[in-house]
């Protein structure tokens, strides 16, 4: 489902936390080991669907032999009291493992659907958003994963694929030119600069900048910083953009917006989850 995740070790090491040395021990004591449930898993707000494909592999991994039906794929829109996702087998299976399956559709869920809010705000600029890597750590390949369900483009999965250069790079190098040099030197081939004045630009890309971040930049500011890039790198809005602004960034032409709030801060979708006993 996701390059480079392993979805049966996220799932056993899941279980394993909630279950603890002693399993389930009210489903256990309350419900016979033979009983049968039915569920539906059914959003009660209007999401994009982020995270099925797991929450079935945790019904799975404690019934092998249930019954389930994905009603939407993921990136799906849908409205208000939509089934999402359908069950049945062993009632104790169902029960334990139904907040660790609820916890991720909800969480991937939140995260697509804030995402898509965005990408909806800025259609027509030919502005693209990004994510970032403000994600909860061990989780960034599944929220990452959830952002592109909403629409969003991935940036950097992490420190290994580009080189970005922020302030703190440029006062240890010494200059801005300097930092992009020594990147250059080390055959870095995706150089990504921070650049939060419009002098820092023309000497950025001098020394060999393949992407400029233009930091915490007004629309006024953003626009110059457009015109004075002239196409010839791709131009990145970042840092503080919220849904009532992004779309007066995007219009500075600017070739991608990216925003950190999209994992940091979405909250999580309303979904729930009845079972009704089986005869």
């Amino acid at each position: 489902m996701i390059p480079g995740f392993d979805p049966d070790s996220f799932v056993a090491a899941t279980l394993a936390e909630d279950l603890g040395p002693g399993g389930d021990v009210t489903s256990q004591a309350v419900i016979p080991a033979d009983a049968r449930f039915a569920g539906v898993m059914a959003s009660r707000d209007a999401i994009v669907v982020a995270g099925l494909p797991l929450a079935e592999a945790f019904f799975r991994a404690l019934d092998p032999n249930c019954t389930v039906d994905r009603l939407v794929e993921d990136g799906a829109r849908v409205a208000p009291g939509a089934p999402l996702l359908r069950l049945s087998g062993l009632a104790r299976a169902l029960l334990t493992a139904e907040r660790s399956a609820l916890n991720t559709v909800q969480h991937l869920s939140g995260i697509a659907t804030m995402t898509r809010a965005y990408v909806d705000v800025i259609a027509g600029t030919g502005a693209t958003l990004l994510d970032t890597r403000k994600t909860i750590p061990g989780l960034r390949l599944l929220e990452k994963y959830a952002t592109r369900m909403g629409g969003a483009q991935n940036h950097r999965m992490g420190l290994w694929d580009a080189a970005m250069i922020k302030d703190n790079h440029v006062a240890v190098a010494g200059s801005v030119e300097e930092a992009v040099a020594r990147a250059v030197r080390a055959g870095i081939a995706r150089i990504i600069v921070e650049v939060d004045r419009l002098d820092q630009i023309e000497p950025a890309l001098a020394a060999g900048a393949t992407h400029l971040l233009l930091d915490n930049m007004a629309p006024d500011m953003l626009r110059e910083g457009v015109a004075l890039i002239a196409g010839r790198v791709p131009a990145e809005a970042s840092g503080g953009v919220r849904l009532d602004t992004i779309r007066a960034i995007a219009e500075t032409g600017v070739t991608y917006i990216s925003v950190g709030r999209l994992t940091q801060s979405a909250p999580a979708a309303d979904i729930g989850l009845d079972f009704t006993p089986l005869a």
